[in-house]
């Protein structure tokens, strides 16, 4: 599969265009079955936070910082009334610490001030706190609360742009354009699937089109190298071997 020439996308309608990303989509959930949010947490308030972390840094950073921070402050309250200083500490392994420490405390003062500090499951409610948009909002709605949500961050607006699903660039508009290509209970799903495809195969600046499962109905097939030996080094992550066996049929 990984060899095989990519599928034009120039002239398509828009039912070959629904057909191809439902198809792509298929092969995703074959890719990456056990996908999921990569920041670890046991409650609302917890996912919040660490999506709030997760801002300039990794995921893997943001988890090695979260368990000491989660069993320091239990609740929204906590962090509302923390000690700034204590609370920098904690966060200084993420980056923009001190930026970070302002948004957590904020969250946490209007959690209480106007949720009796309960983490809202509406997006109208979640976009109102301190510095959650609707990246954000959208994973906690898709993770906590299991309600579908499009996670457009830049790996997801980055494939999607590559797949020809769509040509936008605000992450509004490219949510609500994906949307009407894929099934709303598939949203979640699909948004976690494509960012593990984008961390492990689809890379921004090499990708390993020649050992991509979904290369067949990609119109950026050859932004990478197209032989299966040279791309499949370039494929990360516990899934690499399943994936390549996706592409080579064994």
């Amino acid at each position: 599969m990984g060899g095989a020439p990519a599928r034009s996308v120039d002239g398509e309608s828009r039912l070959a265009l629904v057909r191809r990303a439902r198809r792509m989509k298929r092969c995703l959930d074959q890719a990456y079955p056990d996908a999921h949010c990569e920041l670890d947490f046991t409650t609302p308030l917890e996912l919040l936070v660490a999506v709030v972390l997760s801002a300039q840094t990794t995921d893997v950073r943001v988890n090695q910082v979260t368990p000491a921070l989660f069993a320091r402050y239990r609740t929204a309250a906590d962090y509302a009334g923390a000690d700034r200083a204590e609370l920098e500490e904690y966060l200084r392994p993420t980056g923009f610490f001190r930026a970070k420490a302002n948004s957590v405390m904020g969250l946490g003062a209007a959690l209480v001030e106007r949720f009796d500090g309960e983490v809202p499951g509406k997006q109208a409610d979640l976009i109102t706190l301190p510095g959650v948009g609707r990246k954000t909002a959208n994973v906690v709605l898709g993770d906590a609360f299991g309600v579908p949500g499009i996670t457009v961050d830049t790996h997801f607006g980055r494939l999607v742009r590559r797949w020809g699903w769509t040509d936008l660039e605000d992450p509004v508009k490219v949510e609500h354009a994906i949307g009407e290509l894929i099934p709303r209970k598939e949203w979640t799903m699909l948004s976690h699937r494509t960012i593990f495809h984008g961390r492990r195969v689809c890379h921004a600046r090499k990708p390993a089109c020649g050992a991509c499962p979904l290369a067949r109905d990609c119109p950026s097939y050859g932004t990478g190298p197209i032989e299966f030996e040279e791309a499949a080094k370039l494929v990360k992550g516990e899934e690499r071997e399943h994936l390549l066996a996706m592409v080579t049929g064994s």
